[in-house]
């Protein structure tokens, strides 16, 4: 059995795109791009839904609550599912907003930081560091309801693709650019419609 962790925020846990403010919906199971993954690969394989709704790379959301951070829960999700063959992690949507004030660079570089434990976790994992792909979350689309939320960050997430496959690369993991793929929703600009979890998936 082949045991793949998927690390993500909202779009990894399947969050619908939002019409109201404080309004959020869950696609089903077989919906999402992790669910998508798993029809395509078929028998033998594990695919482990770790995706939490506003997650961040590295950093305490002073209003979300400092559980939001990627890092803190990071280490303990890699031990508590080991044996891993690989871990795929798609973050950095949710450092766009307003009240981080980082640059697209900033943000890649937490995915730095969280490679960087997926580097350490080897001596866990049967001495074996897992297999690791690097998804760059496509650029906002026309915000609406979360406009306010994300002033500016549309410009910064065209930017996440070559800073994203840098340090893919210095940690010679693999990269996928999803901007490449697939669209955010029309309805929020930040979250995937159902057929763009299909696309998603299929090419994961």
């Amino acid at each position: 059995m082949k045991n793949i962790l998927c690390y993500g925020d909202s779009n990894t846990w399947g969050a619908r795109p939002i019409e109201a403010v404080g309004v959020v919906e869950r696609y089903c199971p077989d919906v999402r791009w992790t669910g998508v993954m798993r029809s395509h690969l078929g028998e033998g394989y594990q695919v482990i839904d770790e995706g939490l709704n506003a997650r961040t790379t590295v950093h305490d959301d002073p209003i979300d609550g400092a559980y939001k951070n990627g890092l803190t829960y990071f280490r303990p999700c890699l031990e508590s599912h080991v044996p891993l063959d690989l871990v795929i992690i798609m973050l950095g949507t949710n450092d766009l907003k307003s009240r981080f004030s980082l640059t697209a660079y900033d943000i890649a570089s937490g995915i730095k930081t969280l490679l960087e434990v997926v580097q350490s976790i080897g001596p866990k994992n049967s001495g074996v560091v897992p297999q690791t792909l690097v998804i760059a979350p496509p650029p906002l689309a026309r915000l609406s309801v979360l406009a306010e939320m994300f002033t500016g960050g549309t410009e910064k997430s065209l930017q996440f693709a070559p800073h994203y496959e840098t340090f893919a690369r210095l940690f010679d993991c693999d990269f996928l650019n999803a901007g490449d793929l697939v669209t955010t929703s029309d309805l929020d600009g930040v979250h995937f419609d159902a057929d763009q979890h299909q696309v998603l998936g299929q090419a994961v």
